[in-house]
């Protein structure tokens, strides 16, 4: 039960990304995944596999944050690296437990990276 609620969540998180955000390699001026992840020194971008591109589109609203002067570039690259840490702690002991958690974690920071959109560009606030 646990497993299938994990799924829903990711397959509800994956959902809610595609809904206006360019595919991984970028469209209409948007960055590519990989640009994304290189503009924080990233020798070479992360494998996200399945949750492609529910980071991506994650790493875009806080693309689009700091592009518009709501959060530094430094935040920008810490908030990858914490992402980026804690998917390569999921991967590398893989199991229900670790799933739940990335999960979790992930789901926080895409709300987090909502947030900070939504207070820069007016097409993502109500009114």
């Amino acid at each position: 039960m646990r497993m299938l609620w994990v799924s829903g969540v990711l397959s509800a998180a994956l959902l809610a990304g595609c809904v206006g955000t360019p595919n991984l390699d970028g469209t209409m001026g948007a960055p590519s995944f990989d640009a994304l992840q290189g503009m924080c020194g990233t020798s070479s971008p992360v494998d996200y596999g399945a949750d492609a591109q529910s980071v991506y589109s994650t790493f875009y609203d806080a693309y689009v944050a700091e592009r518009r002067g709501g959060l530094s570039r430094e935040r920008f690259c810490a908030f990858q690296t914490a992402i980026a840490e804690r998917y390569s702690s999921y991967r590398a002991n893989p199991g229900p437990d670790a799933q739940s958690a990335w999960a979790s974690f992930f789901l926080d920071q895409r709300a987090q990276a909502l947030s900070w959109r939504a207070a820069v560009d007016p097409t993502l606030r109500a009114g």
